[in-house]
C-alpha cells in the first residue's frame, strides 16, 4: 500500500474520502503553526516533516506554485530552526522578542509581494507548455495559487525574523486557502484552514501582547 498516494483513502468523513497523506501533513501543519504562535522552537522540525507531505500532495493535484513553496519551507525551517536555537542560546531565559518593520520596509514588502506574484502567475501558467513531461496538466487557478504561495514566502520570513505584521499576510493566505482547497477538492485541508484563520488571528494577538508588554 502507498502511503503517499492521495488516492490512498484511510477514512470516508461522510462522502469525503480522506487520505493518508493530506491528514498527517495536516495535523503536523496544524502543530507546527500552533508551535509558532506559542513561540515553540519544535515548530521547526514538525514543520519540515509536514513540508515533505505536502510537496508530495500537491504535485498530485497540479497545484505546482504550492509544491515549489514546501521546497521554501524547508529550507526557511532548517534555517528558523538554527536561528531560534542560536537566539534561545544567546538570550537563555528571555522571550523570543517581536516588532513591527518600519513604514518603508512594510511598504517595500508588500511591492516586492506584488511583483513576485505576478511573475510567478506567469510562470505557473506556461509549466505544462514548457516542461511537459513532468507537469502533464496544466496549473489550476494560477493566480490565487501564485498569490498564496508568495504571500506565504512572505508571512513565513516574516515569522522566522519575529516581525508583527507577518501574521498578518498568514490571515489573508488563510481566507484564500480556504476557498481554493475546497474548490479543489481536499476539503479536509479547507477546514484546517478554517482553523489556521483562527490560530492566525491567535498568534498575532499572543505576539502583539509581547510586543507591547516589551515596550512598557
Amino acid at each position: 500500500m502507498n502511503f503517499l498516494d492521495i488516492n490512498t483513502i484511510m477514512i470516508e468523513i461522510g462522502n469525503y474520502p480522506l487520505s493518508y497523506i493530506e491528514f498527517l501533513g495536516t495535523v503536523l501543519y496544524f502543530i507546527s503553526v500552533f508551535l509558532i504562535s506559542r513561540k515553540n522552537i519544535l515548530t521547526w522540525p514538525v514543520g519540515i516533516l509536514s513540508v515533505i507531505l505536502y510537496f508530495i500532495l500537491f504535485y498530485q493535484i497540479q497545484l505546482y506554485a504550492d509544491m515549489l513553496e514546501q521546497v521554501y519551507y524547508f529550507v526557511i525551517s532548517i534555517c528558523g530552526w538554527i536561528f531560534w536555537h542560536k537566539k534561545r542560546e544567546e538570550q537563555a531565559e528571555k522571550k523570543i522578542e517581536t516588532s513591527w518593520g518600519s513604514s518603508k520596509q512594510i511598504a517595500l514588502t508588500a511591492a516586492a509581494t506584488i511583483i513576485l506574484t505576478c511573475i510567478l502567475t506567469v510562470c505557473i501558467s506556461n509549466f505544462h507548455v514548457w516542461l511537459p513531461a513532468i507537469f502533464t496538466e496544466q496549473a489550476s487557478f494560477p493566480f490565487l495559487d501564485a498569490l498564496t504561495t508568495i504571500m506565504s514566502f512572505t508571512a513565513m520570513y516574516l515569522t522566522t525574523i519575529k516581525k508583527n505584521e507577518g501574521w498578518i499576510y498568514w490571515i489573508i493566505v488563510d481566507v484564500i486557502a480556504i476557498g481554493l482547497y475546497w474548490v479543489k477538492d481536499v476539503k479536509f485541508m479547507s477546514v484546517q484552514y478554517v482553523i489556521l484563520l483562527g490560530m492566525a488571528i491567535y498568534g498575532m494577538f499572543i505576539w502583539m501582547r509581547g510586543y507591547t508588554s516589551g515596550k512598557k
